[in-house]
């Protein structure tokens, strides 16, 4: 029998450029970061796809990128596969043209790539919790083209927001709803309204069998299809369940999508909770006396700049507070009076006195002034945050501050989105979902 490494291949969806996650995916103003190079807890995005995929025995990877940026910025944190026990190979450059859509995309590489056995499909701004063991077994089962993960979620969730799957008594696929509003829900599924089952939606995650789908792509009419821009999710799925090749589903445990900050930040929050077994298996055990937060041990022996005490020390004696759901990277100062709790601190940052963080991410060289408030919001790297005790800065309800930026003290900004390197002066007030792109913008609220 062979392993499941050689059965199984991964193939991982990294063309896309991220418009939904704005500001996190900016560099500078003109220049997008590729979504798999996002930063999360501790490591770009697609660092996390790759090892929890290697856990469950996938060892040859083939990624499909898109342009000289996005391909080169990819192949600059994952190589060839050799640092992470892979082996990874890229789509070639001129076949660029052809991958409009992750259904196209899909279907002309695992033709160049002559993929004739089993393979995973994933997104590039999801984690997930899954069983690479239960979907192989619901194909095999089924000896279904493509099975589909799903994830299970109430007729509120699903309403106006999601695709919902339709299947048969065997767990095959029979027809999709797109984003149904609850009436359609009550009709399709009626035990969904009253709380007493899940519906089934799609994650967005396909185990496929490439030699059937291969034959299915040779159909002058896909074939057609996949010039243009040919979608999984609203175009080859549909197409493949309404000319009868079988098509199964299956429930993973849990997905995290990262595809726009509030979402980024709900999921950041459920994986330092513990949510995510996977991911809880894949990141440094955490200290043993603390056992839902991590601090990286240079951390704990750096000192502030305002009492000389280390972080060890401080948190100690009760001066600086860490509830659950934190991890901290290294050489971070932190100040006495500061509070976090469900925040990410990247490495190089500076926190100074009384800052409270909570449900936040604040990237790798960051600096948050003292006694800022700031909740549920995302910091870049080296985004200045000059609060002050008598003008403290205060950040909440999603609001994303990209790289580079300066908040001025006094500034008081709510689901507001700030692009890279700019100078913002002591604003507030500002309409619920601004954003702001240059100096223009800003000076039209001064």
């Amino acid at each position: 029998m062979h392993r499941m490494e050689e059965e199984t291949v991964g193939i991982i969806l990294a063309g896309g450029r991220g418009e939904r996650a704005k500001p996190i995916t900016l560099e500078s103003s003109d220049y997008i970061r590729s979504k798999a190079l996002i930063p999360f807890v501790g490591r770009p995005l697609i660092e996390w796809v790759v090892k929890a995929c290697r856990e469950q025995g996938i060892r040859r990877f083939y990624v499909v990128a898109q342009g000289l940026e996005n391909r080169n910025q990819i192949k600059l944190v994952l190589g060839y596969g050799e640092a992470y026990g892979v082996e990874i190979r890229y789509s070639r450059s001129r076949f660029d043209r052809y991958n409009v859509g992750s259904g196209a995309a899909t279907l002309h590489n695992i033709e160049q790539w002559d993929l004739g056995g089993q393979a995973l499909v994933l997104p590039i701004d999801s984690v997930f919790d899954f069983s690479l063991e239960e979907m192989n077994a619901t194909r095999l089962e089924s000896n279904a083209v493509v099975t589909i993960a799903t994830v299970e979620r109430t007729a509120e969730e699903v309403a106006g927001k999601y695709g919902a799957l339709r299947t048969d008594g065997k767990g095959l696929v029979e027809g999709f709803l797109e984003k149904p509003g609850l009436s359609e829900i009550g009709q399709i599924f009626p035990d969904a309204l009253g709380g007493d089952a899940y519906i089934p939606t799609n994650a967005g995650m396909y185990l496929i069998d490439c030699a059937q789908l291969r034959r299915a792509a040779r159909d002058p009419e896909l074939l057609r299809m996949s010039q243009q821009r040919l979608d999984w999710g609203s175009d080859l799925l549909p197409w493949l369940v309404g000319h009868g090749h079988p098509v199964a589903a299956q429930r993973i445990r849990r997905l995290g999508d990262l595809g726009n900050v509030a979402d980024y930040l709900h999921t950041l929050i459920d994986v330092l909770d513990g949510d995510y077994e996977q991911m809880n298996d894949l990141m440094t055990t955490p200290d043993s006396t603390h056992p839902r937060y991590w601090i990286h041990e240079s951390s704990l022996r750096t000192k502030d700049s305002r009492t000389g005490t280390t972080l060890a020390e401080k948190i100690e004696n009760g001066s600086v507070v860490i509830g659950p759901g934190v991890r901290i990277g290294r050489h971070v100062e932190v100040g006495p009076g500061v509070e976090l709790e469900y925040a990410d601190i990247g490495d190089g940052v500076d926190l100074h006195e009384g800052a409270r963080l909570s449900r936040t991410v604040c990237g790798d060289a960051a600096m948050v002034g003292p006694y800022a408030q700031i909740s549920d919001a995302y910091l870049g790297p080296m985004v200045q945050v000059r609060s002050s005790r008598r003008k403290p800065v205060r950040l909440d309800d999603y609001s994303a501050i990209g790289d580079g930026a300066h908040l001025w003290a006094g500034t008081r900004l709510s689901g507001i989105s700030v692009y890279p390197r700019l100078e913002v002066p002591a604003l507030s007030g500002l309409p619920l979902g601004t954003t702001l792109t240059s100096a223009s913008d800003i000076l039209r609220w001064v």
